[in-house]
C-alpha cells in the first residue's frame, strides 16, 4: 500500500471568473488566476452538465458487446463500451441501465459499480462512473436520434487485445476494460 499520498494544500488563487459559453451539455469558463508559482494567468474550463456513465455487460461465457460510431468532436470513428451521459441529479446506476438498454437493448440482473474516473483532469471537471453488468436479458437498442452505431458482441479477452492495439482508445473505456481485466487476472 501507498504510504506517502497526503494531498498537498491548493495553492491557486482565482481572482475572476467568467462564463464564456454555455449549451445544453456543458459550460466554458475562464479564469483569472494566480498560479501556484505566484504568478498570474488564465485557466480555461469545462464544466459538464451531465456525469459520464459507461458499462461493461459480460454474459455467462464471458461476451461483450461494443459499440462503434464516428464521433464528430474527434473526426473519426471510434469503437468503445456502451456509455453516455446522465443529468447531475439523476441516480447513476438508472442512468447506467437506461444507456445500455439505450444503445445495446440488453438489461442486467446483476450491477457492479467498477470505476470512478476522472475524464481529462486538467481542464474539466467531468466524472465519470462505470459499471459491470451481469445476468444479461437481450433486446433491441432505442437509439437517440444523435446516435449511429455498429454492435458487436467479442470475448471479453479479444475486447482487451483491442485496448492493447489501440483499437479502443477512448479513455473511460481503456481504464474500465483493464480494471476488469485485472480483476479477472488476464
Amino acid at each position: 500500500m501507498f504510504t506517502n499520498m497526503k494531498p498537498t494544500p491548493n495553492r491557486w488563487q482565482t481572482i475572476s471568473n467568467k462564463k464564456v459559453y454555455e449549451n445544453p451539455w456543458l459550460i466554458v469558463e475562464e479564469d483569472q488566476v494566480i498560479n501556484p508559482s505566484g504568478n498570474p494567468g488564465i485557466y480555461g474550463k469545462v464544466l459538464f452538465k451531465n456525469k459520464a456513465i459507461a458499462i461493461i455487460p459480460v454474459d455467462q461465457n464471458d461476451y461483450t458487446w461494443i459499440v462503434g460510431q464516428y464521433r464528430y468532436a474527434l473526426k473519426q470513428y471510434s469503437w468503445e463500451i456502451p456509455m453516455g451521459g446522465v443529468p447531475l441529479e439523476e441516480d447513476i446506476l438508472l442512468g447506467a441501465q437506461r444507456e445500455l438498454k439505450e444503445e445495446t437493448g440488453i438489461t442486467a440482473g446483476k450491477w457492479t459499480q467498477l470505476l470512478t474516473i476522472h475524464t481529462s483532469n486538467s481542464v474539466t471537471d467531468e466524472l465519470g462512473y462505470t459499471f459491470l453488468a451481469e445476468n444479461l436479458i437481450l433486446g433491441a437498442p432505442q437509439f437517440d436520434d444523435t446516435e449511429d452505431i455498429q454492435i458487436k458482441r467479442l470475448p471479453f479477452s479479444k475486447v482487451v487485445d483491442l485496448v492493447m492495439t489501440e483499437v479502443i482508445t477512448d479513455s473511460i473505456s481503456v481504464a474500465s476494460i483493464l480494471k476488469l481485466a485485472r480483476i479477472k487476472g488476464l
